[in-house]
């Protein structure tokens, strides 16, 4: 739970040069398309530890604000991932936020196991603690 509405949650996410701030493995990003969050645009990051970071993209696959965005995530040559993240109203100040990430392409999607579905749910558990961190800061939001 966020203790921020839903258009504030959206406009971090919408904020394309602040997902290494809270996407956990994404360590930086080097372009956001002007168009982003639009269908179609794109952001540029690196992910991993250096000297193994790896340079890829994410690209927009459906947005409906406030309440849904559908990224299509590269980290070739492990593969890709569909994220979503889709967006609640809880009363009038706070959102609930889930994320889904499955390994749609290359060698991850066929690793698939108990193990990495825990360690990939501890991972999106503190991408969405510094969401929240980020989402509540905005707006003077206590």
């Amino acid at each position: 739970m966020i203790q921020a509405p839903p258009q504030q949650v959206f406009d971090v996410l919408a904020d394309g040069w602040t997902y290494s701030d809270w996407v956990v493995g994404t360590v930086h990003v080097r372009d956001v398309d002007d168009a982003w969050p639009r269908v179609g645009s794109q952001l540029h990051h690196k992910a991993g530890p250096w000297p193994f970071s790896l340079q890829d993209s994410s690209t927009v696959l459906l947005c409906e604000p406030p309440h849904r965005l559908v990224l299509r995530a590269g980290l070739w040559p492990a593969g890709e991932a569909i994220v979503t993240f889709t967006l609640e109203p809880v009363g009038g100040d706070a959102t609930r936020v889930r994320i889904g990430e499955d390994f749609a392409a290359g060698p991850l999607r066929w690793v698939r196991n108990k193990l990495n579905d825990v360690v990939l749910h501890l991972r999106n558990r503190e991408t969405l603690r510094r969401l929240a961190d980020i989402a509540a800061r905005q707006k003077g939001t206590p």
